[in-house]
């Protein structure tokens, strides 16, 4: 259903793919960023960091169930035209 909704509202897989691995490198570099801006240290470095990278799992799970959601579209076309 959120999929569906998701899809309809223009979100493809390929966009979710996307998301994921752009938070792979905002991980890094919120990482970096804390490392240099904020006094508190390695500690709230690691934790902007670890917070930031949890992101890319859902977005990649969100893909894959995206791109299954554009499978069963793609075989239900196929079929209908089929008729």
């Amino acid at each position: 259903m959120i999929v569906k909704l998701l899809h309809d509202k223009g979100l493809r897989s390929e966009h979710a793919y996307t998301v994921a691995c752009l938070t792979i490198g905002l991980s890094v570099a919120s990482w970096a960023t804390s490392m240099k801006v904020e006094p508190t240290g390695i500690d709230r470095a690691d934790r902007w960091g670890i917070f930031v990278a949890t992101w890319p799992a859902t977005w990649f799970g969100l893909g894959l169930a995206l791109a299954q959601y554009e499978g069963a579209q793609d075989l239900a076309e196929d079929l209908h035209q089929e008729m």
